[in-house]
């Protein structure tokens, strides 16, 4: 039986895209398959009491760009800080993670809109470039968009945070193997660990 890593994230936090890169990894050494699961980060933070820091305090958060970087050169992936970022609609990115998992592909969406996002910075904010993004990995972008507007896809990624939240996650990248919760883009050898032994 192939085991599985369930994968609580939002598009926002870019330490969660060096974590998905880690269970990309993961998966090829391992042989796991990495079940998608979108949250909204702020909610799930004001459903458990807890607070992004790092856009509170300017140390921390101008510390975190330096640790990112150090993360991206030690793991030899391309890391930037996206300079759109007032623009981005991380809701409308995470519903339309929804959309694709739906379709069976959440794992070629994801591969295709976090590098827009962090690797090689993209405005996926302008309408124009997430469609050219979504296209080159080959989805129908509009329709995509179109599903994702739905009410359906909102309550959905609504209910994902809740459940979250209700099984102990504090934030993002949040990785389970069964019931074991790691998290941190700093947690990849604990999670292999746990799929050895499942």
């Amino acid at each position: 039986m192939t085991a599985e890593i369930e994968f609580f994230f939002d598009f926002i936090s870019p330490y969660t895209y060096l974590a998905h890169l880690g269970l990309r990894r993961l998966g090829a050494t391992r042989g796991a398959t990495v079940r998608y699961r979108p949250i909204v980060l702020i909610d799930l933070m004001a459903q458990v009491g807890n607070r992004p820091t790092t856009l509170e305090s300017a140390n921390k958060g101008a510390y975190a760009m330096i640790d990112l970087q150090r993360w991206a050169q030690r793991d030899g992936v391309e890391f930037a800080p996206n300079p759109h970022w007032q623009s981005l609609d991380f809701g409308l990115l995470g519903r339309g993670a929804l959309v694709a998992i739906e379709d069976g592909r959440g794992g070629d969406y994801v591969e295709a809109v976090y590098p827009a996002l962090y690797g090689r910075p993209r405005d996926l904010g302008q309408p124009g470039e997430l469609l050219a993004v979504l296209e080159a990995a080959g989805f129908d972008g509009p329709q995509l968009l179109q599903r994702a507007g739905a009410k359906q896809k909102i309550d959905e990624l609504a209910a994902n945070t809740t459940e979250a939240a209700g099984r102990g996650v504090f934030g993002s990248p949040t990785m389970f193997v069964g019931r074991e919760m790691f998290f941190g883009n700093d947690r990849m050898d604990f999670v292999a660990q746990a799929l050895v032994a499942a």
